[in-house]
């Protein structure tokens, strides 16, 4: 079997997909991306077994075939060649790749491609159609708030609830909430999945910057997104969500209004002098003022400013983690923030002042005990 095609060609197309290979795979064959050739369209899949990526592009060739080729060496290859046409030439018996160049010859060893993992075929699937800027906004604003914990399966996922009238994305971790909601997209098909944090991220740094039309289908146990020249495949995580609508407090008589950036510059500020265990700040409101502070008493290190805001309520002072503060101001595009509160020990919600039509986020953050609750 014997191909040839563009080294930058190549090389653009399997950077897009070698996320999903993985350096200690389960099975050793999935350190390879799988070559297949079909009428002069070349076909490159990789996969993890959880999440399976798959490109294509056209090359010259005269006859089909597979080999699976290992992905770290003919990534490296690619990436040090000068622009070219590259001519592979593969011997079926041997499974030995040589790829020509005009700066010269390169022998490696590949695969048995019939050893390489078969990717599941969505079928008796619901589809829906998202632009991709708009697919790219909802991965961004929630999956920092992923759980990382395994004991907890179904947080370590990020929530799509799929609605007649919108599309609702949740990512929590316990400690904090991100629910973004557009009412711009919907499907007749209402239904729930829980898609992996892996496959979100490898969706995320391939999705096209310009809006483009992301279809995707969905079963009971995978989920496919096809755009462009790329096709995605995960396994959904089988488990119960929480609840989430419950935990959103609706009684929130306290509301602050304040300058975003302000309030993150005096957070990163201050937080330097907190417990580095803990994080904790604590913000004192009092008539149009916000007081931030902070103390390591295992240092006797302390800090405090002094804020201009807009305050409806009564004075209260409640503690926060200063890192999920900063991350979810930083995650905000408004310049003015809104931040209801109803006790110290009730949870927060921070919301944008202004957003873009047929758009609604809501960040939600539980507060951290302060030591002079009696």
């Amino acid at each position: 079997m014997k191909f040839i095609v563009s080294s930058s060609a190549l090389l653009k197309q399997l950077s897009s997909i070698n996320g999903v290979v993985t350096n200690n795979p389960v099975v050793p064959i999935l350190e390879n991306f799988l070559f297949e050739i079909n009428n002069s369209k070349l076909t490159i899949t990789a996969s993890d077994l959880e999440t399976s990526m798959i490109t294509e592009l056209p090359v010259e060739a005269k006859e089909n075939g597979r080999i699976a080729a290992p992905a770290r060496i003919l990534l490296e290859t690619l990436k040090n060649l000068p622009d070219q046409p590259v001519t592979f030439t593969i011997d079926e018996e041997t499974y030995t790749i040589e790829i020509s160049s005009s700066n010269g010859r390169y022998k490696l060893s590949g695969e048995n491609a019939t050893d390489f993992p078969r990717v599941p075929v969505v079928q008796g699937a619901n589809a829906i159609e998202i632009p991709s800027n708009v697919l790219a906004r909802a991965i961004n604003k929630t999956i920092f708030a992923v759980s990382n914990d395994e004991l907890r399966p179904a947080m370590t996922g990020i929530f799509v609830q799929l609605r007649s009238n919108n599309v609702t994305f949740v990512a929590t971790d316990g400690h904090r909430l991100l629910r973004y909601r557009r009412t711009d997209v919907g499907t007749p098909q209402e239904a729930s999945l829980i898609i992996p944090r892996k496959a979100f991220m490898l969706l995320k740094s391939t999705l096209p910057s310009e809006a483009t039309p992301v279809r995707m289908e969905f079963n009971q146990s995978n989920a496919f997104f096809s755009f462009d020249n790329i096709r995605m495949i995960c396994r959904l995580i089988d488990e119960r969500y929480p609840d989430y609508e419950n935990v959103i407090p609706v009684q929130n008589p306290n509301k602050l209004v304040i300058d975003r950036q302000d309030l993150l510059s005096s957070v990163k500020r201050i937080s330097i002098y907190s417990n580095k265990t803990t994080h904790q700040i604590r913000l004192k409101l009092n008539g149009s003022e916000l007081q931030v502070s902070a103390e390591d008493l295992d240092f006797s290190n302390e800090a405090n400013e002094r804020l201009a805001c807009q305050y409806e309520g009564e004075d209260m002072e409640i503690g926060f983690n200063a890192k999920f503060l900063m991350e979810m101001l930083n995650n905000i595009d408004s310049d003015e923030i809104t931040f209801e509160l109803s006790t110290p020990n009730r949870a927060g919600l921070l919301m944008p002042i202004v957003s873009e039509d047929s758009e609604n986020v809501l960040m939600l953050v539980m507060p951290v005990m302060l030591n002079n609750y009696v």
